[in-house]
């Protein structure tokens, strides 16, 4: 199947009881056993549950992978990954990631003996410097939030494996979906979203998933799905399942918005720097080229003026886009990473990455474009 093709069909199978064209909400805890250990496949939806197994196998598929997980959000996907480690175990991450992954991997797991270094992976080399015999997993964010740096993917897979083929390579494919990237084509061992975002894509849930390339693997992120009890419900697991349905034509909408507003962005006297693989001027555009279908729909830009009062007035008078947190929604939004997204990352680290106080984000959804730039032109007039 291509790839539009999955998104409607791809792991999925009528309801061979009633032969329904959409898997029912299995709204159970438990099932019926004939005697005891004796079932149909599903025993206590903590484990298993067929409207989670319909979404699983829907996500297997649009990654290219062996197996899917669903889980209640993206950070507890990234637990379940965590999980796989013991203390004194080593992780490389990305040095420009979403705040909720820093505030995880800094908060939580440095307690209990994990080491995480970071690094900007835009140059692999700094990637293989930190790269010992206790080094268990590379965890890339791209592209990433919000600064919207593009990792090769390929490039840290095939290098890291080279040194040792046992490290695990992770991609945080938020930003980009399915539709527009696929890690595991490029090398990758594990791939995480929110299923918040471009998955669900209508702003009405909260999830996580999880696509691995190995049966190993799969058993492994099953068992801390299992033993922890991270799932995801029968009722958002139809919803993100519906969005995945959706996907593509959202995306493409999403891209040639996404553009247009960077383009605009980019001429606009009051704007210092627009951050988008898609403009020829970003560092990282022709890898971005290389690796994703197109340039998704996130934006940021910071102001010549470099001023926080000004990125507030920016955004407290915008009409079209909605100041919230998130992303990835048929709506547009706009957010201030440093007092929203990544106000967990401690300022002087937010500094020395480049998350300004004058930046702003912006999630460019599917709305006419004339609209949204207006809505922006009107907004910038006031600074």
């Amino acid at each position: 199947m291509k790839f539009n093709t999955k998104t409607i069909h791809g792991g999925q199978k009528h309801d061979p009881s009633t032969g329904a064209v959409m898997p029912p909400i299995y709204q159970t805890s438990t099932f019926a056993q004939k005697s005891p250990g004796q079932h149909q496949g599903y025993e206590y939806s903590r484990g298993e549950n067929p409207t989670r197994s319909a979404l699983e196998n829907a996500l297997a598929s649009i990654e290219g992978g062996v197996a899917g997980f669903a889980f209640g959000s993206g950070l507890a996907a990234i637990d379940g990954v965590l999980k796989l480690f013991a203390p004194g175990d080593e992780i490389i991450a990305m040095d420009d990631l979403y705040g909720g992954s820093y505030r995880l991997f800094t908060r939580v797991y440095q307690k209990y003996g994990l080491v995480f270094h970071f690094v900007d992976m835009t140059n692999v080399d700094a990637v293989l410097e930190k790269m010992n015999d206790k080094t268990k997993m590379i965890w890339i964010e791209t592209p990433t939030n919000p600064l919207m740096k593009v990792v090769d993917i390929e490039a840290v897979a095939t290098k890291t494996k080279a040194i040792n083929p046992e490290v695990f390579v992770a991609v945080d494919n938020t930003f980009a979906s399915p539709y527009l990237q696929r890690p595991i084509e490029l090398g990758a061992d594990i791939v995480m979203h929110s299923a918040t975002k471009y998955l669900g894509g209508h702003s009405d849930l909260v999830a996580g998933a999880i696509v691995v390339n190995s049966q190993q693997l799969a058993k492994d992120v099953h068992f801390n799905l299992f033993a922890t009890g991270g799932i995801l419900g029968p009722q958002d697991s139809y919803l993100v399942l519906r969005g995945i349905k959706t996907l593509a034509v959202r995306m493409d909408r999403h891209c040639a918005n996404g553009i247009k507003v960077a383009e605009f962005l980019d001429a606009h006297p009051k704007v210092d720097q627009v951050y988008y693989p898609g403009l020829p001027s970003h560092p990282q555009h022709e890898i971005a080229k290389k690796q994703m279908k197109d340039f998704g729909g996130m934006v940021t830009f910071t102001l010549k003026s470099a001023k926080k009062e000004d990125a507030f007035t920016i955004l407290e008078n915008l009409h079209v886009f909605t100041l919230a947190e998130s992303l990835g929604g048929v709506e547009s939004l706009a957010n201030h990473p440093a007092t929203m997204t990544h106000a967990s990352i401690p300022a002087d680290k937010r500094a020395e990455i480049g998350i300004t106080d004058d930046l702003i984000r912006l999630s460019v959804g599917i709305e006419d474009i004339e609209d949204l730039i207006e809505d922006l032109k009107q907004t910038l007039d006031r600074v």
